[in-house]
């Protein structure tokens, strides 16, 4: 007599356990998984800070300083003629990140800038749009590419008929304490060099800082950090008059800026900003008031810098305000703690 045999199966019971267990593995490993990506995304930005400072460090052994904020010219009709108001910013434009270029592994073929050129002509339109991973943090989500340069109301910007649109970064100089986008920039302003008149920190228009003019310390001193495109737009080509940056984020203490903003940041205290208390305000990376000009990050709890001796650093968001707002000067002779 033949036996009845009955196939083995998992009950209903057995299956939702087994998918229970799964899910239950899957949360778990989950934010491992998440850390370690961030890990490898931080430390290229930690890297890519690296070798912006070398390349700072190799342009300062050429030129005897360091490269400016960017360069505004006062002497050729043309410059003056194209002179913002306001600012008083010119042409030619360009800033410290393209003024690095030929210092830097991902340097561009020469020939390509014509340095007394302005950098937003039509001749260099293909060279000026571009991305370079060095000036991009991985961490940062989206807006990678290119982006329209915009003026108050938010216009683009145009040149030969056609909008001007840069190459993004995510890394800025440092330009100190106070800010001097234009309060402090008359006709003469940013030519003469004169550091405590223009701006504390090492990078400001037309500035050549030499290592010489860090009293404070190269280690102690910052000299470029990150910004976040989720903030608002930054770039490393250069500063064209009349542009304005425009905070993506709102807050009761942000608003849009002049041209400099686009390559540079500071750290406060500066006049006229107070907060509801009416202190004055220093924001370190991360801060709530979320200016266009302070440091910003996609990194959880603070922001890589890269110092004036080219080392890297990590600064937390709740560092003690005082401290930050030294390390961001270059010859207030603060004591940190």
């Amino acid at each position: 007599m033949a036996r009845a045999y009955r196939a083995s199966a998992f009950t209903l019971v057995e299956l939702l356990v087994v998918v229970a267990i799964v899910g239950l593995l899957m949360a778990l490993s989950l934010p491992a998984i998440t850390a370690a990506r961030e890990s490898g995304r931080r430390a290229q930005c930690v890297n890519n800070l690296r070798q912006l400072g070398v390349a700072l460090h190799n342009f300062e052994s050429a030129q005897q300083t360091f490269p400016p904020a960017y360069v505004s010219g006062h002497r050729q009709p043309y410059w003056i003629s194209h002179r913002d108001s306001l600012t008083w910013d010119a042409p030619p434009g360009w800033a410290w990140g393209a003024l690095l270029a030929p210092f830097l592994e991902e340097s561009l073929p020469d020939g390509e800038a014509k340095w007394d050129e302005p950098f937003w002509s039509a001749t260099h339109r293909a060279y000026v749009g571009r991305s370079l991973p060095v000036f991009l943090c991985p961490t940062v989500a989206g807006q990678r590419g290119p982006f329209e340069v915009v003026d108050k109301s938010e216009v683009p910007l145009r040149s030969d008929g056609r909008t001007i649109e840069l190459g993004r970064s995510h890394y800025v100089a440092s330009h100190g304490q106070e800010e001097c986008w234009a309060d402090c920039s008359g006709p003469n302003g940013g030519f003469d060099g004169d550091v405590s008149r223009i701006a504390d920190g090492p990078f400001y228009r037309n500035s050549h800082t030499a290592t010489k003019d860090v009293r404070d310390g190269l280690s102690q001193t910052i000299f470029l950090g990150e910004h976040t495109a989720r903030l608002s737009d930054k770039t490393w080509v250069g500063v064209v008059p009349g542009a304005f940056v425009h905070p993506r984020i709102e807050s009761p203490q942000n608003s849009a800026e002049t041209a400099a903003t686009l390559v540079l940041v500071h750290s406060g205290p500066a006049a006229g900003e107070r907060d509801p208390l009416g202190n004055p305000i220093i924001h370190p990376p991360n801060f709530p008031t979320l200016h266009v000009g302070q440091m910003q990050s996609d990194h959880y709890g603070g922001a890589n810098v890269a110092m004036g001796d080219g080392s890297v650093r990590w600064i937390a968001e709740d560092i003690q305000l005082a401290s930050f707002a030294a390390m961001m000067s270059i010859a207030e002779k603060e004591l940190l703690p």
